[in-house]
């Protein structure tokens, strides 16, 4: 299920887009996704991803914190239960990142993961089921940020400047490396977005030098063409199979 959320944080990697006049990712908003899966040929709602946002103030400083969380239904908890939790703290407005956790535990499998960033250092610390912990700093770009942080940054930008057939090359760091990834804009499609109705809707197809993607514009997003800029469907092909991640519900926008 990790691929699902490395596939999440490669679709949004657009930093180097022009600005546009979205709005500022405000406190207290709220994304609800059916999360389902192809089982024998037929698409299966079998979880839920919520991404909230909220504001977190410590004696020195206010951060914005975002999370994503991924939760399957009690009635597939016996084939393969699922609890994971992806959380950034960013400065409001740049959104850059100062703290990066991560808790999964998949079917009996669980890590936990912490990074800090400092300039174009990070430190991680991370623990992997009954293993030592393990300590490790490196380098990342200045463009480099993580997944959750890229599920938010999206919005700030213009993508009514994109061409179609136009790609951009980017890079995100999860599981204490650098992955290339690059970005085509396929144009404008009509979809359902939940309790938004039916929107116009930026399509993006992405690649990425990695396994946990598969086949040619098969991850797609698509992004409601409004000031809001909001993720109403995802699709996903990775080696397990393929599945897609649908808008149920915005709030707080």
């Amino acid at each position: 299920m990790k691929k699902i959320f490395i596939f999440l944080g490669i679709v949004l990697i657009l930093c180097s887009f022009n600005r546009g006049s979205s709005k500022p990712i405000p406190a207290g908003e709220k994304l609800v996704y059916a999360g389902s899966y192809n089982m024998s040929g037929l698409m299966t709602h079998l979880a839920q991803v919520t991404m909230s946002t909220e504001n977190v103030s410590t004696s020195k400083n206010q951060y914005l914190h975002l999370s994503c969380e991924l939760t399957t239904f009690s009635k597939w908890d016996k084939f393969f239960k699922i609890r994971d939790l992806y959380e950034t703290y960013v400065t409001p407005g740049s959104l850059k990142p100062n703290l990066y956790k991560r808790s999964i535990d998949e079917g009996g499998y669980t890590k936990k993961e912490k990074y800090v960033f400092k300039g174009t250092s990070v430190t991680s610390t991370a623990k992997k089921r009954n293993k030592p912990e393990t300590v490790r700093t490196f380098t990342i770009g200045a463009n480099t940020v993580d997944a959750i942080t890229l599920l938010y940054k999206v919005r700030q930008l213009d993508l009514s400047q994109m061409k179609t057939g136009q790609t951009k090359a980017f890079t995100i760091v999860f599981d204490e490396k650098q992955i290339p990834v690059s970005l085509k804009y396929m144009g404008k499609e009509t979809i359902s977005a939940g309790n938004l109705g039916s929107k116009s809707c930026h399509k993006l197809s992405i690649g990425a030098k990695t396994d946990a993607l598969r086949g040619k514009d098969k991850n797609l997003i698509w992004l409601t063409a409004d000031e809001y800029q909001v993720p109403a469907l995802m699709k996903f092909s990775i080696p397990v199979g393929t599945g897609e991640l649908k808008l149920t519900s915005a709030s707080g926008l």
